[in-house]
């Protein structure tokens, strides 16, 4: 059914973009479904306590209230702060702007709803996109939008508004990083691929960082985790920073919109030289960051207290992302980096020898080989990452696991992992690593092997899974290999005669110009 609503309203939204740009579209739309949900949560809240205030058995009753004594206390803002509901102004309301839409300053009314809801809720300050009058939509079509949002019904009940439009949201955040093609996926990490980070790292409660966390996918995969193994939102708290201001601005929707407390920074800003959380020592550490990003480096960053294994080099960023993880992780701390598969076997520059004192350190705990296809925005094979800032179990050994071949195509450019896949994966790594009931951990050729230290720097510090964990074995039938050389031999006949018909053929056209043999 959801499904369906989401499906239809992409559809309908795409199509009153005209000839807008997706990534200028982008922040419209996503902007008025948040202003959309903040304003039912804050109705829904409203309805709720209107029939408390007049109900005798209620803890909240107002005794022999007048009508419109009842309307004031409606707008005590603590009513809708204590649970978490954003406090949204009378002019600022959905009902105010649908009323609107048909008026041709509808553009200058929303930015002006904006501002308000702004000025009412600190923690929004700065990330709602005031961009509506300027937009340059066709006459009419902003109004459109505005009625076709005001058809997403969020419900009366607060938490299931949250989820409906938390996931509206995330298929239109995917949906747009589809539109964009090869921009749109530098913020969009495809749902497989974090749910894969996740369920390896599995965040129960602390500090969870995404240094680049783009529009604020893991935090909400982290989130979902959580609350699927019965535990609690508010036992995770949430660290990000990201350099895109617009970016930046959709994660902290994203976040707000689901009722999760988060801390983004100050401000947008570049995380080698703006480090908007230098002191933090996180739990988890979940990333995908730019993958091979040339331009990083500032002079600044010479001899940073974050190189322990060595100066990344200038011109590619990689095991600066590795060795900035490293630093913030806690002592117990994991973390889990989608990265370029050069990052697995690149000698340039100094990588090599950073890698090298990665492994000889002990730090690299798990490496996982993606398949291709994955991403929206780029065909640059992909793996993931797994630290630890000190082993407990499996000291001087890493897990490499293959799985390439796990993927299931969901179009013609797209595959991802199913669930069976991802849980096969993080099973693996749980018994390998010797959790409660995770069973017998064993090699698989093929797929997975626990490989000493030792092997590695024979092979000179590689990280590529497929030089450890061998080919899958495959069964030897002889029926099989009957019918197959059956046929084998059946095609080199057929090409052995073609082969004679040619001969014949060259011989002849050569005889025919006075050329015997």
């Amino acid at each position: 059914m959801l499904d369906d609503i989401k499906k239809t309203l992409w559809l309908t939204a795409d199509k009153l973009r005209a000839n807008m740009d997706a990534a200028e579209y982008k922040h419209l739309v996503l902007g008025l479904i948040f202003v959309k949900y903040i304003s039912d949560t804050f109705s829904a809240r409203r309805a709720e306590l209107t029939a408390r205030l007049i109900n005798p058995a209620d803890p909240y009753y107002y005794g022999d209230a007048a009508p419109e004594d009842i309307e004031a206390e409606l707008e005590d803002r603590d009513y809708y702060t204590e649970v978490n509901a954003f406090w949204v102004p009378e002019p600022a309301r959905w009902e105010s702007l649908r009323a609107s839409a048909k008026q041709v300053d509808i553009g200058k009314r929303v930015d002006d709803a904006l501002t308000l809801i702004e000025a009412e809720n600190p923690t929004l300050k700065g990330i709602l996109d005031k961009r509506y009058a300027r937009a340059q939509l066709p006459d009419g079509k902003l109004g459109e939008l505005v009625d076709l949002i005001s058809t997403i019904g969020f419900g009366d009940n607060p938490s299931t508004a949250r989820d409906v439009l938390g996931q509206v949201y995330e298929y239109f955040l995917g949906m747009f990083a589809s539109a964009e093609g090869k921009r749109g996926g530098q913020f969009y990490t495809p749902a497989s691929i974090v749910k894969t980070l996740v369920a390896i790292l599995s965040p129960h409660s602390g500090k969870v960082y995404d240094p680049c966390c783009g529009s604020g996918g893991m935090f909400v995969q982290s989130e979902k985790f959580i609350e699927a193994h019965g535990g609690k939102l508010g036992d995770v708290s949430i660290y990000g920073q990201e350099a895109n201001p617009t970016t930046w601005r959709l994660a902290a929707m994203n976040l707000a919109i689901r009722g999760i407390d988060f801390n983004l920074g100050k401000e947008p800003g570049d995380t080698f030289t703006r480090n908007q959380h230098p002191d933090l020592r996180a739990d988890f550490i979940l990333a995908n960051p730019p993958f091979n990003i040339s331009d990083w480096w500032h002079g600044s960053l010479m001899g940073d207290a974050r190189w322990v294994h060595g100066d990344p080099p200038p011109g590619n960023a990689n095991y600066a992302w590795l060795q900035h993880m490293l630093h913030h992780l806690k002592p117990t701390g994991r973390a889990g980096i989608v990265l370029a598969n050069g990052s697995m076997s690149s000698s340039q520059n100094s990588e090599g020898q950073i890698r090298a004192a990665m492994v000889e350190a002990d730090v690299v705990e798990v490496m996982v080989a993606l398949p291709g296809q994955l991403f929206f925005n780029t065909q640059i094979p992909a793996c993931l990452w797994f630290l630890v800032k000190q082993k407990t179990h499996r000291k001087g050994e890493v897990l490499f696991i293959d799985a390439r071949k796990l993927a299931t195509m969901i179009s013609r450019v797209q595959s991802e992992f199913t669930d069976a896949v991802i849980e096969r994966i993080a099973a693996t790594v749980a018994a390998w690593r010797g959790e409660v009931d995770a069973g017998e951990y064993q090699d698989t050729l093929g797929f997975c092997r626990s490989v000493k230290l030792a092997e590695i720097a024979q092979h000179g510090h590689v990280l590529t899974p497929g030089r450890y964990v061998g080919a899958e074995e495959v069964e030897d039938n002889d029926k099989d290999f009957a019918t197959k050389m059956q046929q084998l031999t059946e095609k080199l006949g057929e090409q052995m005669a073609r082969g004679a018909e040619l001969d014949l053929l060259i011989r002849r056209k050569l005889g025919g110009l006075g050329y015997e043999f």
